[in-house]
């Protein structure tokens, strides 16, 4: 049996997120597999897998910041808000100045309220929203608080008609590039897309060591993912003690934080809830 941990890959261009996962599960021989989200399959970059044990800290990692570079196509508007839909309309961007760009985007900066893409996971009376939206139903998403903390421009290309804009975001679980891409394009008047993204960190996990090679991989152990995702407080054997049997405890911390015995191994994550810590999720028996 596979041991537990996290595995950070590099995804491939044109490979869904749930491939991923496929391919995992046959090279270390485990069902027990599950991403801290999705990638587009035309998206790159950082897709953090959890194996055995450690496929209950997606669910808190999937609560971090994200780094993405991406490419907007300023000009053009698609169905799917990237260059995998269809041309809707095209609008000559021959007039939309740099220091244009630059001032839109000053609005995407801080909280945010954001329409998700039509063509996102978000599910819609118990249907995923790219399902119907790709069954022909029509698709109407409210608007989701998102922080960007960060969005700089990089290089500018001009392509015929079009205006192509290298941005980098630093923001919230639940962004949506494309939506900003869409957005974008939109607050300058012709419309805009997405053509490119990589996601270059999740929380502290980056490019830099991540996996390539799907068929072997090597993997981060459960405890050292804990050390480098959460605040962490190590316990006597006491504390110990009553961690494995799921009890409260008097810890003094302020956020979820995780918790090991003497002999390092990890027990749990806690959280505060008033005068004491209750578990909110048991990682031992």
């Amino acid at each position: 049996m596979a041991d537990s941990g996290l595995v950070v890959v590099d995804k491939p261009a044109g490979m869904t997120s749930h491939a991923v996962v496929a391919r995992v599960r046959r090279t270390l021989g485990t069902r027990k597999v599950g991403h801290a989200g999705t990638l587009d399959p035309m998206a790159t970059g950082v897709l953090v897998l959890g194996i055995e044990r450690a496929t209950r800290l997606l669910g808190h990692l999937m609560l971090t910041e994200k780094t993405y570079a991406a490419t907007v196509r300023l000009g053009q508007v698609t169905t799917t808000d990237d260059a995998e839909g269809e041309v809707t309309a095209t609008t000559s961007a021959a007039h939309v100045t740099e220091d244009a760009v630059l001032s839109a985007l000053t609005a995407f900066e801080g909280d945010i309220e954001q329409i998700p893409s039509t063509v996102s996971a978000i599910k819609v009376d118990g249907k995923r929203a790219y399902a119907l939206a790709r069954a022909g139903e029509e698709v109407e998403l409210k608007a989701r608080p998102v922080r960007i903390h960060e969005i700089v421009a990089g290089e500018f290309r001009r392509d015929r008609e079009f205006l192509d804009l290298e941005v980098r975001v630093r923001c919230s679980s639940g962004t949506y590039i494309r939506a900003i891409a869409r957005d974008l394009g939109a607050a300058l008047g012709v419309g805009g897309h997405l053509t490119a993204l990589r996601r270059h960190a999740v929380g502290p996990f980056t490019l830099s060591g991540a996996n390539t090679d799907l068929d072997h991989l090597h993997a981060i152990a459960i405890e050292d993912a804990a050390r480098q995702c959460f605040p962490v407080l190590d316990l006597d054997e006491e504390q110990a003690q009553s961690v494995r049997y799921g009890r409260a405890l008097a810890l003094d911390i302020d956020t979820l934080t995780g918790v090991f015995a003497p002999d390092g191994e990890f027990l749990a994550l806690y959280r505060p809830e008033g005068e004491i810590a209750r578990p909110a999720a048991v990682f031992v028996g």
